[in-house]
């Protein structure tokens, strides 16, 4: 039990690096300001002043008039698209291929993280990350020309299987598709923070757990999941805040006449109706709902995790 004049003593050094702190930041302000305007005035200019473009959603717009002089309608592209005897498709196809990619898709990575960390040789482990890093660096475009090339016809899997199916005409197929394929290319890369968080974790532990006998599946649990445990919980809530952020360019690409049952998204249908119809003041509502679609879904996402992980989340 610490006496007054102890408690007080601890307080004031406790209370003495705030004070510096705060007493370095007054006396070299200017150097703050120098280094941190240009990113303020940068962010204003290219996050928030953009933003404006939110009222063309309630215009009717016309590039002429511009974005203040347009006549304003109000809510009324919102009530047309949710009112559209289509607004259900896009929306069920937009969730399901996000749900899906999800469930499918946000395990891999950290699977592959547990994977190499089992890799004792550190050459070998660097050429097994140099295979699983480089499909990230395809480009979009040209990952759906391979997607199509590997399913047409006359491809490799349909020699393989001894069949003659036109993959990118099946509706049913196209989802799987679509996650196969941003699996492929992007979870080698994802693994990278779950590889470097599980470095953190003790290798006295782990040594230990070896000596009492633990298997693998025992020293995942005990020793390395608790290492990156925190990081999945953040990339699994950014994740599932953006499940309605599906980019228009891959599903778009992948996209023919016969699988539009399944391949038509909000995003897809964003772009259609915005820069290929000209109707700019109905797109940019339907993104807007999109918009914030994503962020009711992180806030509740967030709170769910908060509660189901002692607290801890965003």
């Amino acid at each position: 039990m610490r006496t007054e004049p102890e408690a007080a003593a601890l307080n004031s050094k406790n209370k003495k690096p705030a004070a510096g702190m705060f007493l370095y930041f007054k006396q070299h302000w200017q150097l703050y300001v120098i280094f941190l305007l240009p990113a303020f005035v940068l962010t204003f200019i290219f996050k928030y002043i953009p933003m404006s473009g939110i009222m063309i959603a309630f215009e009717k717009y016309n590039p002429i008039k511009g974005v203040f002089h347009s006549p304003f309608v109000g809510f009324e592209y919102f009530q047309r698209f949710l009112a559209s005897p289509d607004f259900l498709s896009y929306l069920g196809n937009t969730l399901k291929l996000s749900v899906y990619g999800l469930l499918w898709g946000f395990p891999v990575p950290i699977i592959l993280a547990f994977l190499l960390n089992r890799i004792v040789n550190a050459a070998r482990k660097r050429n097994m990350q140099l295979v699983l890093y480089l499909p990230n660096f395809i480009s979009v475009i040209v990952l759906c020309g391979m997607v199509r090339i590997l399913l047409s016809v006359t491809g490799p899997l349909n020699l393989l299987l001894g069949t003659h199916l036109n993959f990118m005409t099946m509706p049913s197929a196209f989802r799987t598709i679509y996650i196969a394929s941003g699996i492929w290319q992007g979870a080698g890369w994802a693994s990278i923070m779950y590889t470097a968080a599980l470095a953190n974790a003790s290798k006295d532990l782990k040594e230990a757990a070896q000596l009492d006998g633990a298997n693998i599946l025992q020293q995942i649990r005990y020793v390395e999941w608790p290492a990156i445990k925190d990081v999945v919980v953040i990339q699994f809530i950014l994740s599932a805040g953006n499940i309605m952020s599906i980019g228009f360019e891959k599903a778009y690409a992948l996209q023919t006449d016969m699988n539009l049952k399944t391949a038509e998204i909000i995003s897809t249908y964003v772009y259609k109706k915005g820069l290929l119809d000209g109707n700019y003041g109905f797109s940019t509502a339907v993104g807007l709902f999109n918009t914030v679609i994503n962020l009711v879904l992180l806030i509740c996402v967030n709170m769910i995790v908060k509660k189901m992980n002692d607290g801890k989340g965003l």
